[in-house]
């Protein structure tokens, strides 16, 4: 948890600054979209990797890994300054343009914290898991208007102080590897395929949250941004107060869908908080003022993130516990996929036909997935826990 918050504080920064940084650069808005499509594929395909071979590596082997990638891919857009080297850092590295968590660490954490925890208590410490994330980014993406308050105070060239928010990013993987060196290593844990028992519901629930996260990648946070300066002419440091408002209003807000999730469970939690998120969002694309989108951009971030912590432990909950991080990777992978196309089509509604669009688009798909989830697995229940009970310190056994 501890590293989590720390990579949201450095992806909040970053996510912020990028399309700012790439616009200095002189970037086009097809240009900025196209490396954020490639951030999102080269997440994809590495959390795909990670999944499948997860089950059979050593886990924290993994994770020092990925810590070395974030390391090398914030030293490279630090100093890089044009279009095709950036591009291919994109792709390869580990750059999250968006305020939630799309990357290669996720399948391991993911699977190894559903380990840690008693099934009665697993929604609670996935919110707990996603609040630190949440937290720490809302903050990172305050602190991204820094570099650039102090430039201009000090005179200083604007574009070289928000480069040192990738040296942050670079030192933030440094942190980070060394509290995963403190992990235990977790050796090889299974032999067979990753997903034998539960092919199909993970299947069906990847495309579903691809449907989901296709919608979202028409809104990432460093896209919104970029709305927010072209339809409202909102600076950086505009922007970065505004998420770090929403940010803690996501934070804030799961917790209650751990309590909200226990009540009615997960999938009605994961419904019945979207679908309100989702017309705000449409409500924002077609505010006539800055106040009126702010204030549903707002809103939408007290509800926007509910559905997270739910989706994550219903995922855990219905497939073995040998099957999770497979499960984990395959559930989120295609959402990195199918989140890395719109950002390039966004760009190109910037451009050619209206600034609306992009929003309107995300709000209406995402109420799609809402409706096609509850069809199909409002009634389907977690498995029993029998495979993965463990002693209690209260000496009672998980439900």
């Amino acid at each position: 948890m501890i590293a989590r918050g720390l990579r949201g504080f450095a992806d909040g920064i970053v996510s912020v600054l990028l399309p700012g940084h790439l616009v200095t650069l002189g970037f086009a808005s097809f240009e900025i979209g196209a490396i954020v499509t490639g951030t999102l594929l080269g997440s994809a395909a590495l959390t795909i990797a990670v999944g499948l071979a997860g089950n059979r590596l050593d886990r924290r082997r993994l994770l020092l890994g990925a810590a070395v990638l974030m390391l090398v891919t914030g030293v490279a857009f630090a100093g890089l300054t044009q279009f095709w080297p950036l591009l291919v850092v994109a792709v390869v590295g580990t750059l999250n343009p968006s305020a939630g968590d799309v990357s290669v660490f996720l399948p391991t954490e993911q699977a190894e914290l559903a380990h840690a925890v008693p099934a009665a208590r697993r929604t609670r410490a996935f919110a707990a898991y996603n609040v630190s994330g949440n937290v720490a980014g809302a903050v990172g993406a305050l602190a991204s208007a820094g570099p650039a308050i102090i430039a201009n105070r000090l005179g200083a060239d604007v574009a070289l102080a928000e480069r040192c928010g990738f040296v942050v990013y670079a030192a933030v993987a440094v942190v980070v590897g060394v509290i995963y060196l403190r992990l235990r290593g977790s050796g090889a844990v299974a032999t067979g395929a990753p997903l034998a028992r539960s092919r199909r519901t993970v299947l069906e629930l990847a495309a579903l949250f691809s449907l989901d996260s296709f919608g979202g990648g028409f809104v990432v946070q460093s896209l919104l941004v970029l709305w927010l300066y072209r339809r409202f002419g909102l600076r950086v440091e505009a922007a970065a107060a505004i998420f770090f408002a929403t940010g803690l209003l996501g934070a804030a807000s799961q917790w209650v869908s751990a309590q909200l999730a226990a009540r009615i469970g997960h999938v009605r939690t994961m419904v019945y908080t979207h679908v309100p998120a989702n017309l705000l969002l449409v409500l924002a694309g077609i505010a006539p003022t800055a106040p009126l989108a702010v204030a549903c951009l707002l809103l939408r971030g007290l509800l926007s993130q509910m559905d997270v912590p739910a989706r994550q432990a219903y995922v855990m909950a219905v497939v073995p516990p040998d099957e999770r991080t497979a499960a984990a990777s395959v559930t989120n992978v295609p959402r990195s996929l199918a989140a890395a196309v719109p950002p390039l089509l966004t760009g190109l509604m910037f451009d050619r036909i209206g600034l609306a669009w992009p929003l309107v688009c995300a709000g209406v798909l995402k109420l799609a997935y809402d409706v096609l989830l509850l069809a199909r697995f409002g009634r389907v229940a977690p498995l029993p826990e029998v495979e993965d009970a463990r002693p209690q310190q209260s000496g009672r056994t998980p439900t």
